[in-house]
């Protein structure tokens, strides 16, 4: 495998269906899908697997060392939170509230193998327009030069290693050509490879159930009609982990950078409740330029 400095890891949470959607569509799909990506240097890939043995080691009656916030108590919810906000790592989250996507069909239709995976993998190359730009900006100036990432997808909603490769191959074809659909963000290729990608199942990675708790954690604190009530307590524990750019005054913003809703706050419609976690991130303020780079995107310094 070729050398890496960074490792992504990227777990979902909720329903990717369109054609019915929640709240309206009583036994719709989700009103949500949260795709999320934990980044670690590759120093730290092997502390992953030890936090959630650390983690699960915890949970008295746990019966597995494998950790699935939605199984969890408050209790243990809290703890997990707490635990991964004091880890080194940064936290990316694409949140997509789907009722204006009901309906959408396949914007990618040269690409007809996916089929049923497109709107994951549009997903995640808005949450991988964020991930390679502070990997780029973070080995700049850390080592002089930007480092390549792996990036480590987990399997559980059904999606196929060649998909997921065709889908990049694809997107850098495009970006090559200036033919990208949202022509203001581009992934940063020169810290992405083709071979440094792969698709594994969560209870193989540690990395990638750390990746399940983020994601759920920002589902549970916006959905409410799968969940019950939205509850934002455990996804603002994370916020200390939660990536962020600078403005011009060295104000860190996380709103568009570290958390992105779509479509923006006024359009998606929310409830006072589900508005909550965006506001506590800096909504409805949004803002993430990434042309021309942002160098004061995170310290180099700073733990991962």
């Amino acid at each position: 495998m070729l050398p890496y400095r960074y490792v992504a890891y990227i777990d979902e949470a909720g329903d990717p269906g369109l054609n019915r959607v929640k709240p309206i569509d009583e036994r719709g799909a989700s009103e949500w899908l949260i795709v999320s990506a934990v980044v670690v240097s590759s120093d730290n890939e092997p502390r992953c697997d030890d936090l959630v043995r650390s983690v699960s080691a915890n949970f008295k009656n746990f019966q597995s060392n494998q950790l699935h916030f939605a199984k969890m108590n408050e209790a243990k919810k809290i703890f997990a939170c707490t635990q991964l906000s004091e880890f080194p790592c940064r936290i990316f989250v694409v949140a997509s509230n789907k009722k204006n996507m009901k309906g959408w069909r396949n914007r990618f239709a040269e690409l007809k193998s996916l089929d049923k995976n497109w709107f994951y993998c549009w997903l995640t190359r808005i949450l991988l327009e964020r991930v390679t730009h502070w990997v780029a900006s973070h080995s700049a100036a850390k080592y002089g030069q930007s480092e390549k990432l792996k990036i480590s997808f987990s399997n559980r909603g059904g999606l196929s290693y060649s998909q997921m490769k065709v889908y990049f191959d694809w997107l850098r074809m495009k970006s090559s050509a200036n033919a990208l659909f949202l022509p203001l963000g581009d992934l940063r290729w020169d810290v992405m490879e083709r071979e440094l990608v792969d698709i594994s199942p969560s209870h193989e990675r540690g990395g990638l159930q750390l990746a399940d708790i983020a994601a759920s954690a920002f589902f549970k604190a916006c959905d409410k009609f799968d969940t019950g009530a939205c509850d934002p307590r455990f996804a603002k524990i994370l916020k200390s982990r939660v990536a962020f750019t600078n403005d011009v005054d060295g104000y860190r913003i996380y709103s568009g950078y570290g958390v992105k809703l779509m479509p923006s706050f006024k359009m998606a419609n929310l409830l006072p409740e589900q508005k909550e976690i965006f506001e506590f991130f800096g909504y409805p303020r949004q803002w993430w330029d990434p042309k021309p780079s942002t160098p004061g995107a995170d310290s180099p310094t700073s733990k991962c």
